[in-house]
């Protein structure tokens, strides 16, 4: 039997961000705590966060790494108790959203952090934090609306967090502040997005207007990703990109896969610093081929071709990999240094990621194997 809830509020359009204040006051918050990273503090992102605020906030803490970590959170939650805040500001990409959920969670949660990690089945652990408000700088994770946060521990796995409780409470999603995305991070993001819309699709959970709203969110990507990487400064197409990428988290309420199951798994590789949505990029045509010649979902399949405007019988795993090419992303993991030793010591991670228990087929350790083996 379904059980459908669903999900937050989202102010979205240009000039969204203006309403920062509005949402704010709307949701009790009077002394925000910001969480960013130092690229948007360099670039000037930050400042225009800030201006639109109007008053400073409580504090900043702008050191949030690429993969985000257990140690930084609990940096920036010392500085969180220090401040006096009320609420929390994710600015910035999925890392800056996760790091900010983290933070929610150890203000408000006793320790060890790690045992309300997924690993752990700590869920049932997970209350309410922070009114916690996203402002996306990327288009791609769509963190601004999910139940989830990856975060390295500090033994080193890389752990997934999930909770309605780490919904935050609003998004505000301005398009505007996506037009100076260099082409390489456009195109990884918006893969990241197109993977969460595929997969979402493909798990066998029972969620139709989930499943509705990532076919749409494919349908977007489809049509406007190349677009954006050509021509950051393209609205319409920034717009579309930034919609794709909140549908692909909507729609991932239902579940995702192996390729985010293998993605996590080597994105834990310190040495590595491995881009997660470049790395779905690379994985999923591999997994889409396991899938089709598993021959057990093809309905999913012939409604995912059609939202993409392909033949019917059309090679998903070879459109996405000419998707890859035209955009600039790497071939295989070898091309981003993945080695055959690395993924020795990735499997036994991607089979106790949350996400392999949702994937279209069942996936065990020899699957992971020969999904490593074919990406690499």
């Amino acid at each position: 039997m379904a059980q459908m809830n669903y999900l937050t509020q989202c102010t979205f359009d240009f000039g969204a961000l203006a309403q920062l204040p509005k949402v704010l006051k709307a949701h009790g918050v009077s002394r925000p705590f910001v969480v960013t990273d130092p690229g948007l503090k360099a670039n000037g992102l930050l400042d225009t966060l800030l201006s639109a605020l109007g008053e400073p906030p409580a504090g900043v803490f702008a050191e949030t790494p690429a993969n985000p970590t257990e140690s930084a959170s609990a940096k920036a939650a010392e500085a969180y108790r220090s401040s006096g805040a009320d609420g929390i500001i994710a600015f910035g990409g999925g890392s800056s959203m996760d790091l900010a959920k983290a933070v929610g969670l150890m203000v408000t949660h006793e320790g060890p952090f790690e045992r309300l990690g997924g690993s752990k089945r700590g869920m049932k652990f997970i209350t309410r934090i922070p009114p916690l408000i996203a402002v996306p700088t990327t288009a791609g994770t769509g963190s601004e609306v999910s139940p989830g946060a990856v975060v390295i521990l500090d033994n080193g796995m890389k752990e997934t967090f999930v909770s309605p409780f780490l919904v935050p409470v609003a998004a505000v999603c301005d398009p505007e502040l996506t037009l100076g995305l260099p082409p390489l991070l456009t195109a990884a993001t918006g893969m990241d997005a197109m993977t969460h819309c595929i997969e979402a699709v493909l798990t066998p959970v029972v969620h139709p207007p989930a499943e509705a709203i990532g076919l749409d969110g494919a349908e977007r990507i489809g049509k406007w990703l190349e677009r954006a990487v050509k021509n950051g400064q393209d609205r319409d197409a920034r717009w579309h990109m930034m919609m794709g990428s909140f549908e692909g988290a909507l729609a991932f309420a239902k579940g995702l896969g192996a390729v985010h199951g293998l993605s996590h798994a080597l994105g834990r590789i310190h040495e590595l610093k491995l881009h997660h949505g470049t790395l779905n990029a690379v994985i999923l045509p591999h997994s889409l081929a396991m899938i089709a010649e598993a021959g057990e979902v093809e309905e999913k399949l012939a409604r995912i071709r059609r939202a993409l405007w392909l033949e019917p019988g059309a090679d998903l795993a070879r459109y996405i990999l000419d998707l890859n090419a035209r955009i600039g992303l790497p071939p295989n993991l070898g091309a981003m240094g993945v080695t055959a030793e690395h993924g020795e010591g990735a499997i036994d991670y991607a089979v106790s990621d949350i996400a392999t228990l949702s994937n279209a087929i069942p996936f065990d350790a020899d699957k992971y194997r020969e999904l490593f083996k074919r990406a690499l």
